[in-house]
This record gives C-alpha cells, structure tokens and sequence, in this order.
C-alpha cells in the first residue's frame, strides 16, 4: 500500500485535478466554472501557474484560500507542523497513509492534545465557526477527518515553515536534482496565474487555516490581475468550515458566487 499514498499534493497540481477537468470538457465540450476550498484552492492555483486548465476554464472561485500558511493560528496544525510530525511518521515509522483515526496518528494526536486544548476540535483545527449547527457538525465529524498521503501533510508544513509555496522538498539535493534538475525545489509563481481569468475569492475573519495576512499575500500575487475579473468577497464571522457548511452561507455567500457567475 506505500505506493498507494507515494504522492503530495503536486501530484494532484500535475495530474488529478486537470485530468478530471479534461474529462468533463471532452465529455460537455464546455469551459468549466471551478469551485474550490482550502486545498482545492491551492491545487487550482498551483496548476493555473503551471500554465494547466487555463483553457478549459471559464472561471474559477476559491474559497478559504490556502497558498500561503505562514500565519495560520490553528493550534494544532501549527504544533504538528513545528514538531515535524509528518516528517516523523513518514521517515522514522515508514508511514506513507496520514489517517487521523488510524491508531498510531491517533495516539499523535492525543499526545499534541496535552498541549493544546482540544475540547473543541474542529474549532482548534478551523477557527471559530459562527453558523454551525448540530446536525452540521455531526456530519462534519461522521466523515471527517479523511485518510490522505502523510507525503501532503508534510509537504504543507514545508509551507508552514518556509514561508515559501514550493514543490515538495525532498531535503537532500540529489533527490532534489533528480526530480527537479535543481537542488532546491522549484517555486510555484502565482503571479503566472493568467491575469483575465475571472477569479472570485472568498475569505473570513475567524479562519485560523486561511488567514487574513496569507489572504493578503496571495492578493498581493494577483496584483497585475485585471480588475473587473477579480471579486474578493470577505465574511468578517466566518471561520474555515462555515464556507462549506455555514446555515447563512447561501445568503452571506452563495448569492454571490451566483451573481459573479451570472455576470461572465
């Protein structure tokens, strides 16, 4: 099963995410309106700088932002991060697959939570959520946290740490080298993202994975970005999950997610 999880999220930059949106475009013949959260913004951003999708696009909105992670306040993430969890369970356990309910990063967790408090955990991993009910967090938790590569979970901490959104570092240079034909990973330039694709970005205020000063960097890329194709929409309340499963979210911002799109 390692070579199951043998991947980052560059894999789903390079290969996933355009497959599935050439897929759809061969199957409809039609550019595609992209909707993406937290990773799913990253991975869109990552390939539309590699100079992917741009074709088959007609829009794209992304919502929670995550390019930067240099100041995100999520007790946990930061704590996992800072500890080189990934980096421990990958090169000292030989863990290729990050299951938050697998025994041995459960214990990982339970051991960070002495440390943060974890009463709360969506809210220590997300931020303070406003417009959650009970059901909503019931199914949040039913399904949630999902398996992914412990490869992503250290690559993101690689963001997290060097402030910098590269392609996974390998940390020896002739890894690096031979991956990359340079002994640093190569950086993903935002700025490449084509500056007349219609972008809608959504961020919160209460968001401790998408913060505010991240939002900005990411923003500060696009500056060259034509105006009247970029819609920056920030919820003050709105925490990391509210975007997906806020009960005001049609109104506070599904309304106008359809109004950009009515108006392309």
């Amino acid at each position: 099963m390692k070579g199951y999880w043998a991947w980052s999220w560059d894999e789903l930059v390079m290969h996933d995410l355009p497959s599935n949106v050439d897929f759809v475009h061969s199957k409809t013949g039609r550019k595609l309106h992209y909707v993406g959260h937290s990773l799913g913004t990253l991975v869109a951003l990552a390939s539309l700088s590699e100079g992917k999708l741009v074709d088959k696009l007609k829009s794209a909105v992304l919502l929670s932002p995550v390019a930067y992670l240099t100041h995100m306040t999520t007790p946990l993430g930061i704590l996992c991060a800072r500890a080189f969890v990934g980096e421990i369970l990958s090169d000292l356990l030989g863990m290729a697959e990050f299951n938050p309910k697998g025994e041995i990063v459960a214990s990982f967790l339970k051991e960070s939570c002495r440390h943060v408090d974890c009463y709360d955990l969506m809210r220590t991993f997300t931020g303070k959520n406003c417009c959650l009910n009970a059901s909503t967090v019931e199914l949040f938790l039913k399904y949630e946290l999902q398996p992914t590569s412990t490869k992503t979970m250290v690559h993101l901490s690689q963001i997290f740490r060097g402030g910098i959104l590269t392609k996974y570092n390998y940390q020896n240079e002739e890894k690096n080298m031979e991956i990359y034909g340079q002994n640093e990973p190569p950086v993903y330039n935002l700025s490449n993202v084509p500056h007349d694709l219609p972008l809608f970005i959504g961020y919160g205020g209460q968001d401790s994975i998408s913060d505010e000063r991240d939002v900005k960097l990411l923003l500060n890329d696009l500056k060259f970005h034509v105006t009247n194709k970029l819609k920056i929409h920030y919820v003050n309340d709105y925490a990391h999950i509210d975007f997906v499963m806020g009960i005001s979210a049609k109104m506070m911002l599904y309304n106008e997610v359809m109004g950009f799109f009515n108006m392309i």
